[in-house]
Order: structure tokens, then sequence, then C-alpha cells
């Protein structure tokens, strides 16, 4: 895979400036239409989002057309900060995110490295440092999407070593962005007070994207998905039931979009297995087995005014 080059790489060479480019023959050679495609499929919505990456993938296609006829450039800052609550899609775009890199050569290698607080911050001297250090090693070549990163940073305790983690993370990032892409992901007013208190970071991460919550349809289209790849379908019934679900649910505490939608598909799937087995004597199709009912999804504690977080070992499904 051919990486972008350095400030130098075409140093001497003198192309005129009418040479011809073909923007959409460099695109074409790299595959990423593929990618995009595919995160049209996976997420429904996010058009903001899939702008921004669209708009990326552009900056690096031109890069490499403007290396090509000999225009010195260096390779760009891509750290990321994806703002938004769970379940809003921030994973599944970091590996989209990652297969773009890799495919228009920016990284070596394009895998995805997830890791929170504990996996960066240890919990004594010298104990940080090399914990860092090992998760930036098996990231590099691709993408590391750190969740929650706001943790890093606690002031509030001075025998924290979360401000180690920022240092070598600050000078890993500046050393080798053109071989790593940091994410740093979370709710968007943490993440605002955690850009404040660190310039440095800041400075260093010219890509911010925010991810809206989902609409109810979206939720409801989400759910259709989910279902299909599964093999699972909604009877017209169950339908309603769900969008009536999504309603409730959305005005409860602890919503997490999709994954809250997730969640809510998996009790779905028990409750109709449940069903059907206590009815194994009589005869079964292929459309029961697959076809979630309306019973399924209104036995839902959503339906009878529970509110999550009473009982934490009764999550609210």
């Amino acid at each position: 895979m051919e990486r972008l080059a350095g400030p130098d790489a075409n140093a001497g060479l003198a192309i005129d400036d009418d040479t011809p480019v073909d923007l959409r023959e460099a695109y074409n050679d790299t595959g990423v239409d593929e990618v995009l495609e595919q995160l049209d499929r996976e997420l429904i919505g996010l058009r903001p989002v899939k702008t921004r990456i669209r708009e990326i993938a552009a900056l690096l296609v031109v890069e490499r057309a403007r290396k090509q006829v000999g225009v010195a450039t260096g390779a760009p800052s891509l750290h990321m900060s994806f703002t938004g609550r769970p379940g809003t899609g921030k994973t599944t775009v970091a590996e989209r995110i990652s297969e773009i890199l890799h495919r228009l050569g920016y990284v070596r290698k394009g895998h995805l490295v997830t890791a929170t607080r504990d996996d960066l911050v240890g919990q004594y001297i010298g104990h940080t440092a090399p914990k860092t250090r090992e998760i930036l090693k098996r990231a590099m070549g691709g993408v590391l999407f750190i969740d929650e990163a706001y943790y890093l940073y606690r002031p509030e305790n001075e025998r924290d070593y979360g401000a180690e983690a920022i240092e070598i993370l600050l000078q890993v990032m500046e050393n080798n962005r053109d071989d790593l892409v940091v994410i740093f992901a979370g709710y968007k007013d943490r993440m605002d007070v955690f850009y404040q208190s660190n310039p440095g970071l800041s400075s260093r991460v010219a890509n911010h994207i925010d991810f809206p919550d989902y609409s109810a349809a979206e939720l409801l289209g989400i759910a259709k998905l989910i279902m299909a790849a599964e093999s699972y379908r909604f009877s017209a019934e169950a339908s309603a039931a769900f969008a009536d679900y999504i309603q409730r649910r959305m005005q409860l505490p602890f919503f997490a979009n999709a994954r809250s939608i997730r969640n809510a598909i998996d009790r779905a799937r028990m409750r109709q297995a449940n069903r059907l087995f206590n009815h194994r004597g009589s005869g079964l199709t292929k459309g029961d087995l697959i076809t979630i009912e309306a019973e399924d999804i209104t036995a839902s504690r959503v339906f009878h005014g529970e509110v999550e977080g009473l009982d934490p070992s009764r999550p609210l499904t």
C-alpha cells in the first residue's frame, strides 16, 4: 500500500501546471467508495457525520494527486474528536475510517484499537508509561479509539496519573501522525471541558465530529435492519407496537439510541422463543420462527411505567 509522502518526496520534479489530473480514476483505484457504501448500509441517518467522512476521504485523494504531480505535501493531521451519546455509531464510524485511511495509504495496517482510561492509566508510579506505550504500539499503523476520553483528566486528584498518559499521547500523536490516527470520544459537554483543560491536546485534534441522537423514525429503521440481519421480522401489529415502545423508551433515563434498540430486540426474541416453546405441542411454521408478534413487544416493562435505575439488577427492556 502506497503511503502519503513527506514534503520533500518530489523535490526536483518539474511538472507543468497544465498536466492533466484524473481524480475520478484516482478515487476509483482506492476502493474507498466500497467502504463509504458500506457505511451508508450499516448506519441510518447521520448525514452530517457521513458528509464529514466523505470530505476527509476527498482530502486524502487530492493529497495523493498532488503528490503525483510533484506538489510538495505533508501528511495532514487527522486526529479526531467524536462527540455524542452512547449508541450513535461512533465505534462503527471509527472502524470504517480506519479502512478508508488504509486504502488511501495514510496508515499501514488499517486496524482499530479501542481503549479506555483503564487501558492507559496505571495505579502507581511508573505504571502508566508502559501501559500507554503498549496500547500505542498495538495501534500504530491504524486508529486508536479512546472512549470516554475525559476520564483521562482528573485535576481534583493530585495523585492521579492520567496527565502522564495524556503527555505521552501528545508526543506520539505529533511525531507519528503519518502512521497513527487517534480518535477521542465521549459526551459532548464533558469533551468540551476536557479540551479546554488541555490546550496542547485541543490544538492537535483537527476534526471534531458531533453524532446527533437518532429520531424515532430512524430508530425504527435501525430496528428493522437489525431484525433483517438476524432473519427476523415484525408482524404489522408488532411494528406498530415497537414504534410505540421507541417513543416511550426515548423519554426514560439511560436511553442509549441504537444500543437500547438492539437490547430491546434481544429481549423480544427471548419472549418470542419462550412463547413458541410454551406452545411446542402445536404445529409451528417457519413463519412462526421468524416473526416477532406484538405481545413479544408489549410485555416490556416500558409499557408498565417502570423507570430504569430503581433496581440496577433489572435493566429496562
